[in-house]
């Protein structure tokens, strides 16, 4: 099953290296990583996307949250929440190709960065699979050349946040 875990993380040197790590060292492919600050500048908030059986990765979970720089974790799949991704895609077109292209950006509520024939680049924000989907029916228009992908970002749905998630739920079943 694919997992969401958010994780409340030190902003210092060497904290993202020791929570990958413990990944890798149990032979878990991160899927997808997403790093950014918090309101807190001493706090930073990893999103990682990773496969495994529920067990497995409550397992995880538990050794996840006894790393020192670990301040919080909450796995988003354990509950209702919100995942999105950014994307950007450069599409090498031929003829007519623009217009189709503009099209299928209007389709999924993208934004035409530059509509160059050559090298049109657009921008989407939405859920993963409608990502994979534009993404897709964008190579069947043209070829594309460039893709870049934010990777999930997530927050639970409702009032738990992930500060508050440790007062209000277990951490591993």
């Amino acid at each position: 099953m694919r997992h969401a875990i958010s994780v409340l993380l030190q902003n210092e040197v060497g904290a993202l290296t020791r929570m990958t790590g413990m990944f890798s060292s149990r032979g878990y492919n991160i899927e997808t990583l997403n790093v950014a600050p918090t309101y807190d500048p001493r706090v930073s908030r990893a999103t990682l996307v990773v496969s495994g059986s529920d067990a497995a990765i409550a397992q995880l979970n538990a050794q996840l949250a006894k790393l020192v720089d670990v301040v919080n974790i909450h796995d988003m799949t354990l509950g209702e929440h919100f995942e999105r991704e950014l994307a950007i895609v450069k599409i090498k077109l031929g003829t007519g190709g623009l217009t189709r292209v503009m099209s299928l950006a209007r389709q999924f509520g993208a934004e035409i960065l530059d509509d160059a024939q050559a090298s049109c680049t657009v921008q989407l924000t939405g859920r993963v699979k409608d990502v994979d989907a534009f993404v897709a029916e964008a190579a069947a228009i043209g070829e594309i050349s460039a893709v870049a992908r934010s990777g999930t970002v997530a927050v639970s749905k409702g009032e738990v946040t992930l500060t508050s998630f440790d007062r209000q739920h277990l951490l591993v079943p």
